[in-house]
C-alpha cells in the first residue's frame, strides 16, 4: 500500500488498500504494455473466461477491461479529488498483478506520487495522469490488438468513473470535493477542442417505481458488446434493451 493514500481506505473502500502499490510489492507482475501483446493477452483472456475463450475476442476483451478499469479508476480518482494527489501512471511504467483467473488485482507504480504542484485549473489538468498518461494508451493498445472500437473501452471507463463519483457523493463530507469529477463528465470537449471520451457515459431514464425503487434506470450510452458472448446476454444497463431487468444493478 502507498502510505499517503491510507486515509482513503475506509468502509467498503478498504478492499482497495492493496490495489495501488509500488515496485517493492512482492507479488508477481507483468508490464502493462506486455500484458496487451497478442500471446500474453490471449493467455490471460483464456484464463479469465475459459467457457467463452473461443468466442468473440472483442467482447471477451471488453469484459476483461472492466475488471482492469474498476480496480484502477476509483483509487486514482479518490486520490486526485480527496487528497489532491497525482500519481505516476504512465502506461509504460506500470506493472499489473493478476490473480489466478487473469483478473487485474493490483498496479505497481514506479513511485508514490505527490500533491499537485499547483491547484489544477480544470478537470483535464486534475486527471491528466489518468486520462492521458494511462487510459489513452491502454485503450489504444487494447483496441488495436483485438480490433475493437475505442468508444467501447472508453465507455467502460466512463461507466466506472461516473459510478464512483455518484457513490462518493453519497458521503456528505466528500460531496464538496467532487466538482472536477462532475465537470469532467459534463464537458463535451477538451480545452484544446478535441472530443472528451468520457463525456456523459451514462443517462438516467425515468421508469416506474416497480422497475426501480427510485424511479430511475441507470443506462449506459454505449454498449459494451457483452451480448456477443452468447450465453451471457446483455448487461443490466445495456442501451440495446428497452427497460431494466428485475433487480438491475448499478454496474
Amino acid at each position: 500500500m502507498i502510505a499517503a493514500l491510507a486515509p482513503l481506505y475506509f468502509g467498503e473502500f478498504a478492499s482497495y488498500r492493496e490495489v495501488l502499490v509500488t515496485r517493492d510489492d512482492p507479488r508477481p507482475s507483468v508490464p502493462a504494455r506486455t500484458l496487451l501483446e497478442r500471446e500474453m493477452l490471449d493467455s490471460v483472456l483464456r484464463r479469465f473466461d475459459p467457457t467463452h475463450a473461443d468466442g468473440d475476442r472483442r467482447a471477451l476483451a471488453s469484459q476483461w477491461s472492466k475488471w482492469y478499469l474498476v480496480r484502477l479508476i476509483p483509487p486514482v480518482v479518490a486520490a486526485a479529488l480527496v487528497l489532491g494527489r497525482t500519481l505516476p501512471l504512465a502506461f509504460d511504467d506500470i506493472e499489473v498483478v493478476l490473480d489466478a483467473q487473469g483478473i487485474p488485482e493490483a498496479f505497481k507504480l514506479p513511485g508514490e506520487g505527490g500533491p499537485f504542484t499547483a491547484p489544477p485549473g480544470d478537470p483535464f489538468e486534475r486527471f491528466a495522469h489518468l486520462l492521458d498518461d494511462h487510459l489513452q494508451p491502454f485503450v489504444q493498445a487494447l483496441a488495436a490488438e483485438v480490433r475493437l472500437s475505442p468508444k467501447v473501452l472508453w465507455s467502460n471507463a466512463g461507466n466506472y468513473f461516473e459510478w464512483f463519483i455518484t457513490e462518493m457523493a453519497k458521503l456528505p463530507p466528500l460531496a464538496p470535493m467532487l466538482g472536477h469529477g462532475r465537470e469532467l463528465l459534463e464537458a463535451e470537449r477538451r480545452p484544446d477542442g478535441t472530443r472528451n471520451p468520457l463525456y456523459k457515459p451514462i443517462q438516467y431514464i425515468e421508469v416506474s417505481c416497480e422497475q426501480r425503487p427510485d424511479g430511475l434506470w441507470r443506462q449506459r450510452r454505449t454498449c459494451c458488446i457483452r451480448y456477443r458472448l452468447g450465453s451471457i446476454g446483455n448487461c443490466d444497463n445495456c442501451p440495446l434493451i428497452d427497460e431494466p431487468p428485475a433487480q438491475a444493478s448499478d454496474l
